[in-house]
């Protein structure tokens, strides 16, 4: 096929991931629970004497580029930033067509027709162009083979770049150092629990998974995560990223992560360099499974759900049983093994920030055999102001052994219990938990007084 032009031939290419930093450099990446990373990146900067244009490629997709901190690492260094501009128009399909209105273009369809001229519009996949013979053509979007343009036009870009006016006092390469926010980066814990079949131990280990859609890779990166929450005055405002690909779990044990306290928060620094490659979920192991003992609960919150009774496993987060590092909010899941040796799923949950000696707790579904019912059984004004209630608890136990059940009640303003009550386990100013024994294929009730001022 001969042209009277030499045109660009426009296709799309998949590729897994952005090119990494450029060679020589180092980078660090810190990533926060709420979609948010801080890249620190060292970089050699050959420069020439004088005011100069330097691009710094190979960003994220999703940078703030009002977070961008630039900074010269050799002391010799006299160079100043005068401008940044952050280029971000890349090379697709839709960009191309509308670049190239009123430009010669070449279309050629899957029949083998083929149409030169000038494209006069593009929608939806369609193709108007007036050829050079005079007469306008709409070739469809099923039509079109390939649509070639003559060059690239300006203004487009392969990649993600910063483009920084330098002036330098001098020639020579320094060693530099960029620092800056990203969305498109998140990160969270994951545990994954086996429970005995006497529901006395838990063997819990734990997982990271980092989802890096931030439009670029980092390789070799030293990487720390971040637990708490931690406030941002807005949204990152960059487009979407495309899904990403999961990579499996490894099943090594190798170096983990050291925890430390850092302002409000808890850093979790990996012991070895690891790369996050973009539109890619990694999981790294967190710490190996640990033996802690458990205690199975169940409770019953008659203002939340009048008939459920809930089934909740609870450990202490402490030394003592293993464990004793602070724990980052994430989800847990359960397993139990069955009489045939089968490994059986019987819950999950979301468990928030944990400090040492803390307890957790894992709610994982409704009873079966346990119901409850809550009953408010008088109800007495008090006063001008005050008001006294009697409510009555019942508690039914088809099971075939004796359970002990947690009753949770709330309660507002200022109050106090009147009479008889059962077992307080825990009272605070917001309401109570008792503790009743329900003996097996039976039932239990207990009424008790508040007297509300």
């Amino acid at each position: 096929m001969k042209t009277g032009n030499l045109f660009l031939v426009f296709c799309v290419v998949f590729f897994a991931g952005r090119p990494g930093p450029a060679a020589g450099s180092a980078v660090s990446v810190t990533v926060y629970n709420n979609d948010l990373a801080l890249v620190r990146e060292t970089r050699p900067v050959s420069l020439e004497k004088g005011i100069q244009t330097y691009r710094f490629r190979d960003v994220a997709a999703k940078i703030d580029p009002a977070s961008v901190l630039f900074r010269p690492l050799s002391a010799n260094a006299k160079i100043t930033l005068l401008e940044q501009n952050f280029e971000y128009d890349l090379v697709e399909t839709g960009r191309l067509l509308e670049k190239y209105r009123d430009e010669p273009i070449l279309v050629s369809t899957r029949d083998g027709a083929v149409f030169s001229g000038t494209l006069l519009n593009a929608c939806g996949g369609d193709v108007i162009v007036r050829t050079q013979e005079g007469p306008v053509r709409a070739v469809k979007a099923r039509a079109v083979d390939s649509v070639e343009f003559p060059y690239l036009p300006g203004g487009l870009v392969t990649r993600p770049t910063l483009v920084w006016l330098l002036r330098s006092e001098q020639a020579g390469n320094y060693a530099s150092e960029i620092s800056y926010l990203t969305g498109g980066i998140q990160w969270q814990a994951e545990y994954v629990a086996a429970v005995n079949a006497e529901n006395t131990w838990i063997d819990l280990g734990g997982w990271v998974s980092i989802d890096n859609r931030s439009g670029a890779s980092y390789a070799s990166a030293k990487l720390t995560l971040v637990a708490g929450d931690v406030h941002m005055a807005g949204p990152v405002p960059f487009p979407q990223p495309a899904l990403s690909a999961r990579q499996d779990r490894g099943t090594t044990a190798a170096p983990r992560f050291r925890e430390k306290a850092f302002f409000e928060y808890h850093l979790y620094t990996l012991q070895r360099q690891a790369t996050l490659k973009d539109r890619q979920i990694k999981q790294i192991s967190f710490f190996s499974p640990v033996r802690t003992a458990v205690k199975k609960v169940y409770l019953f919150d008659g203002r939340n759900d009048n008939r459920k009774v809930n089934t909740l496993l609870t450990f202490k987060n402490e030394k003592s049983s293993g464990l004793g590092m602070p724990l980052p909010k994430g989800k847990v899941r359960l397993y139990q093994q069955d009489d045939d040796g089968g490994q059986v799923f019987i819950g999950e949950d979301r468990i928030d920030h944990t400090p040492e000696n803390g307890t957790v707790r894992i709610f994982t579904g409704n009873a079966f055999d346990v119901t409850g019912k809550r009953t408010v059984r008088s109800l007495q004004k008090v006063g001008k102001h005050g008001r006294k209630e009697t409510i009555e608890i019942l508690v039914e136990n088809a099971k075939d052994q004796n359970i002990s059940v947690t009753v949770r009640e709330h309660f507002r303003g200022d109050w106090e219990f009147m009479g008889t009550i059962p077992k307080i386990l825990k009272k605070d100013a917001f309401g109570a938990e008792f503790e009743i024994l329900v003996a097996k294929k039976s039932e239990k009730s207990f009424r008790y007084t508040v007297l509300y001022r």
